[in-house]
């Protein structure tokens, strides 16, 4: 099978692959960008980006999205629809291969392949996806001011969250499974010394209701016990909190990752462990999980990978 040889390829198009994408075909490393899965990455599924600078009037998740591809395929980048599903970083070039059985010969790798939000599994949610279900509470918080929501999950994301919606929130209930929080014990303190923040133990979440949005949520108490009670709580907004889940698992064999999937880079910088393989976005990013972040992140790996290509 013939190879294909490129000097810069980046795998996601989210706000990391697309800004990585941009100053590479600047750079003139004729990027080719593969798209993954969900093109636009996780920013496809907000219906308002109000906190992105350049968008005074807030802009449509989709709508940014469209705008940085427009501005990379303006320099050049050869953006094309696919997966990435092997990679072997063994020897250089590095070879990549697509989910259509293409071969890739790399000289650099930039990963941009995000991370996606655990969800419990509920039709509802995706049903009222964008309509009141959300799983980052930074980027649509503001959206619920005075509003009631509930968070769903008990560690320090679900603190943390429910404590930073509170401060914008009139009510903030946590919908927790156990009869226990599994945050730290700073976190849980925080969390109980918010007065408008309630917490709702052993408490699962069956589906939620409402006509054009969410507008509560179907909840069991006890789960199976004797004592097991069903009951509907209204609220405005619903808010998971149980986790992301990095997208790395392609490169994971190559690539050194924390216990999650996170993939790990060198002293704050998008270079990884193989020579020229780099990581931006929220692929090696537990902590943020902003677009402007992982923007940021996806300059400087296409910097980085600039600078590679010249040492060589």
């Amino acid at each position: 099978m013939k190879r294909e040889q490129v000097k810069c390829l980046i795998i996601g198009s989210g706000p990391a692959g697309y800004t990585a994408a941009i100053y590479a075909a600047r750079a003139n490393m004729q990027p080719v960008e593969y798209c993954g899965m969900q093109a636009g990455g996780q920013l496809t599924q907000t219906t308002e980006v109000e906190n992105f600078p350049g968008y005074p009037q807030g802009v449509d998740g989709n709508q940014m999205m469209m705008d940085f591809r427009a501005q990379a395929e303006r320099f050049g980048t050869d953006i094309r629809d696919g997966e990435i599903v092997k990679a072997d970083f063994s020897q250089k070039p590095y070879v990549l291969t697509t989910d259509r059985g293409v071969e890739i010969e790399a000289q650099t790798v930039i990963i941009a392949t995000g991370a996606s939000a655990k969800y419990l599994g509920l039709e509802d949610e995706k049903k009222y996806n964008g309509q009141g279900v959300s799983a980052c509470a930074t980027c649509d918080g503001f959206f619920y001011r005075k509003k009631t929501v509930a968070v769903v999950g008990g560690g320090d994301t679900a603190c943390e969250e429910a404590i930073y919606l509170a401060g914008l929130c009139q009510k903030v209930y946590m919908i927790v499974r156990k009869p226990f929080l599994r945050a730290s014990e700073v976190m849980q303190k925080r969390v109980e010394n918010t007065p408008n923040i309630e917490i709702l133990y052993e408490h699962n979440t069956l589906g939620l209701y409402g006509e054009n949005g969410v507008e509560g949520a179907h909840l069991v108490r006890r789960k199976g016990e004797a004592d097991e009670e069903k009951y509907d709580l209204p609220i405005d907004g619903f808010f998971l909190a149980i986790g992301h889940r990095p997208n790395s698992q392609v490169f994971s064999q190559w690539l050194d990752t924390d216990e999650t999937g996170y993939i790990k880079t060198i002293d704050g910088t998008p270079r990884t462990k193989i020579p020229g393989v780099f990581a931006a976005g929220d692929v090696a990013d537990p902590h943020y999980r902003q677009a402007i972040t992982a923007a940021a992140s996806g300059c400087k790996a296409a910097i980085e990978a600039d600078r590679y290509l010249r040492e060589q």
